[in-house]
């Protein structure tokens, strides 16, 4: 009896008729007596890093009439959804699948379609926050507003560009360096941040490395010294003496317990070939000392300005990551290095108001249109009680902004990253 009724069972499934090839009709509005649910708006396209969200799987409630249905998934043939209590259900690869289209689902055969859903499959966005330590002690109001940050936007991940010289100044304590160590590994254990390296030539540090200090180069001072190192030029180390102070960094890291940084952006962006050469070196998987120089315009009349114009002069808003080589920091000729260059186009909050920080990030996107190969934004501020008291805002509006179109609440292709995660996506397109 019972294999009888699976046989009748099976012909009432057999006559239904086979999926229309053409595609229904998209209606005005979608039908409320059908319920979709499971379809996503964003799908990511895996690069290594990000993992590829290569399947659509759709549940419908439907009315009870209704008797099968249909879904086209953008051009594709048609697919019969398997009927399940109250519905019907389907999962679907959409490998194949590069930009902006829907699913549409017609019950019963019908020419119409009873609901139409929008999907994109896009490569990432990434957006990498930064830190500049220029400074030796940052200030508690910095690292609480970071706390804070953290706080208000989950899933966010810093770059830490940290300081050696935190440990060199004899005006930080030990017990105060150990303070801040703390801190930063904490940042790194609960949120995934990274831990990079950020050298401003103070002579404290540079002594402690066995390097002569140079004090007549400042990139701001109008007769070009500046005694404590702090403003000079990094370029003006070449190849061997900046080599030395990265390892001074990575021996100073080993000691504290900070662990062995990877990527590097120089102070006032002054790295120059032979900065390049030793971080190459040294091992550097990344760096991003290359400017959207034009916007530091509060510069202009200062050795910065010029400098940073005439050697990073193709970087601007839209610029992306690139292969750095033997011979040019611009990448244009020569043997690739072995390290990234992910230029700084978002620069620093202390120069681009907020309004300033969301239109560079548009420039990058077009908002609600899935991009056919993964973009960066780096943007960044230099953490201080100036940060606390004056520049936290724009930072945070800015990321108010940007966590309107993250891939992790489905709501577009942005994805919070570190420097050192996002460089294997980069070194292969």
């Amino acid at each position: 009896m019972r294999t009888w009724m699976a046989v009748l069972l099976l012909a009432a499934c057999s006559s239904d008729p086979a999926p229309n090839a053409d595609r229904p009709s998209e209606p005005d509005q979608n039908d409320p007596s059908f319920t979709v649910q499971g379809a996503k708006s964003w799908y990511l396209i895996g690069d290594g890093v990000t993992p590829d969200e290569d399947t659509m799987t759709v549940m419908i409630t439907a009315p009870a009439h209704t008797s099968f249905v249909d879904a086209y998934v953008g051009d594709h043939k048609p697919v019969r959804m398997h009927a399940q209590d109250g519905g019907f259900a389907m999962q679907v690869s959409i490998a194949d699948i590069t930009g902006d289209t829907d699913v549409v689902f017609s019950a019963n055969g019908s020419s119409s379609a009873f609901a139409s859903v929008p999907f994109h499959r896009s490569s990432p966005y990434y957006v990498l926050v930064s830190t500049d330590y220029d400074f030796s002690d940052p200030s508690d109001s910095a690292t609480q507003s970071m706390d804070l940050l953290h706080a208000n936007h989950p899933g966010l991940r810093i770059t830490h560009f940290w300081a050696p010289y935190t440990y060199t100044d004899p005006m930080v304590t030990a017990q105060r360096a150990d303070q801040l160590t703390q801190w930063i590994l904490k940042q790194k254990t609960m949120f995934n941040d990274e831990i990079g390296l950020h050298i401003h030539p103070y002579c404290n540090f540079v002594q402690d490395a066995g390097v002569t200090c140079i004090t007549n180069a400042s990139d701001v001072n109008a007769d070009g010294n500046d005694l404590s190192g702090y403003t000079i030029r990094l370029e003006v180390y070449q190849r061997d003496p900046m080599a030395t102070l990265l390892q001074h960094a990575f021996d100073i890291f080993q000691t504290h317990g900070l662990g062995h940084p990877q990527t590097f952006r120089a102070g006032g962006w002054t790295a120059d070939l032979n900065t390049f050469l030793a971080l190459n070196d040294k091992g550097f998987i990344a760096d991003t000392s290359a400017l959207n120089w034009a916007r530091i315009e509060e510069w202009q009349g200062h050795n910065i300005y010029d400098w940073t114009m005439a050697h990073w002069s193709a970087i601007n808003d839209t610029s992306q990551p690139y292969m750095p080589t033997t011979t040019d920091v611009l990448g244009a000729a020569g043997t690739p290095l072995n390290m990234l260059e992910v230029p700084d186009n978002g620069v620093m909050i202390d120069y681009v108001t907020t309004m300033e920080m969301t239109g560079i990030f548009d420039a990058n996107w077009d908002p609600g249109k899935a991009l056919a190969k993964p973009k960066t934004l780096m943007m960044g501020f230099h953490p201080s009680d100036q940060f606390a008291f004056r520049d936290y805002a724009r930072v945070n509006d800015s990321l108010k902004y940007i966590d309107m179109h993250l891939a992790s609440k489905d709501l577009g292709p942005v994805v919070y990253t570190t420097l050192s995660d996002v460089t294997p996506v980069f070194e292969t397109h």
